[in-house]
C-alpha cells in the first residue's frame, strides 16, 4: 500500500510510484484488459467490482439488444469511431471478435440502443484503466 507524504508548499501527495507493486504500464494494460483488474492490483476491490459489473453488464446488455460490434477496416468517420469505441472493451472486444458475437445484421429496433450500449461500455473501461493508471503515478489519491 502508498503512502501519503505532505509537501513544502502544504499539498498533499501520494508516493505510490515509487512504492512496491505493480508497474503503471502494467496496470494501464491490466484494466483495459479486464474492466476493473487496474484497481484490484492496487487493493481498490470495491472499485475493481463496481467497475466489472457495470462495464461488463452494459456490453452484454448491448449483446442482449443485438447491438452491432464495429468491424475495424470501414471507412466511415462514425463506424472508425464506433470501432474505437468498442475496442475499449479490451478482452470482451477480443472474445466477441474470436465469437463472433455482434455481428449479426440489425433487425429489430433495440439494435441502434444495444450498439450504443457496447460504446458507451469500451469508453467507460477507457476512462476506468486511465484512472487505475493516474492513481498508481499516484496524481490521484
Amino acid at each position: 500500500m502508498s503512502t501519503i507524504k505532505a509537501t513544502t508548499n502544504g499539498s498533499v501527495a501520494q508516493a505510490g510510484a515509487g512504492s512496491k507493486g505493480f508497474a503503471p504500464p502494467l496496470i494501464l494494460i491490466a484494466g483495459w484488459l479486464v474492466p476493473g483488474l487496474g484497481h484490484l492490483m492496487q487493493g481498490r476491490w470495491i472499485r475493481a467490482v463496481l467497475l466489472f459489473v457495470s462495464i461488463t453488464a452494459m456490453f452484454s446488455l448491448g449483446l442482449a439488444m443485438r447491438g452491432k460490434i464495429y468491424a475495424p477496416n470501414t471507412g466511415e468517420l462514425l463506424d472508425m469511431l464506433g470501432f474505437i469505441g468498442d475496442l475499449g472493451n479490451g478482452g470482451l472486444y477480443i472474445l466477441s471478435a474470436i465469437f463472433g458475437w455482434g455481428q449479426n445484421i440489425v433487425q429489430v429496433v433495440t439494435a441502434d440502443y444495444g450498439t450504443k450500449f457496447i460504446v458507451v461500455a469500451g469508453l467507460l473501461n477507457f476512462v476506468s484503466a486511465v484512472d487505475a493508471h493516474s492513481l498508481r503515478l499516484g496524481r490521484k489519491l
